[in-house]
């Protein structure tokens, strides 16, 4: 009998364990993109850090500003020294939770609509967010991905004068991230 509670046990902690998985990327993606009449502005980072903790639902990104390519060199020299001021706020920060966490069968494959709240954090600035996006299960990996706009003056990123009719003052963000067990 002590056997059997011990083996119990053993297999009850097993399966706590193993279904408790955390999911991680250190390339994940995030495009932003700026439309106005007189030009597009798209950049591209491939060097996303996220985390996902199927468990408790804790979802983080952090992104360092300065992996951002643009088409054009001056572009990315005036995003990095005037815009965000990458050297001073070296990353932006996504802390949050996925809110209907239960609607997420991680054992199984298929697409769920989900909603994630949490701090967005550029150049110094949290901002409470909520924003829907999907989380694809795709054997055993986790693709999660969201399109979402922010306003730049909400992160204190101005846009001068000169320049102002060339810049959106709202951003749209895509993000994708592919997302792995972590390896215990």
């Amino acid at each position: 009998m002590k056997k059997a509670t011990i083996f119990f046990m053993l297999a009850l902690l097993a399966t706590v364990s193993v279904s408790a998985q955390k999911y991680i990327t250190k390339n994940g993606y995030i495009r932003f993109f700026s439309s106005t009449p007189v030009e597009d502005i798209e950049a591209h980072n491939r060097q996303v850090n996220s985390a996902l903790d199927q468990k408790t639902g804790d979802f983080v990104f952090k992104v360092l500003m300065k992996s951002f390519q643009f088409e054009k060199a001056l572009m990315q020299e005036h995003f990095n020294e005037n815009y965000v001021e990458s050297d001073k706020f070296p990353n932006a920060t996504f802390s949050g939770k996925v809110k209907n966490l239960g609607d997420i069968d991680f054992t199984k494959n298929g697409v769920y609509q989900t909603t994630v709240e949490g701090d967005l954090t550029i150049k110094g600035v949290t901002k409470k967010v909520s924003e829907k996006g999907s989380f694809e299960v795709k054997d055993g990996k986790v693709i999660g991905k969201s399109t979402f706009n922010i306003l730049l003056a909400d992160y204190g990123i101005k846009i001068p004068n000169t320049v102002a009719n060339n810049i959106s003052k709202t951003i749209q963000i895509d993000v994708e991230v592919n997302l792995e067990k972590l390896a215990k």
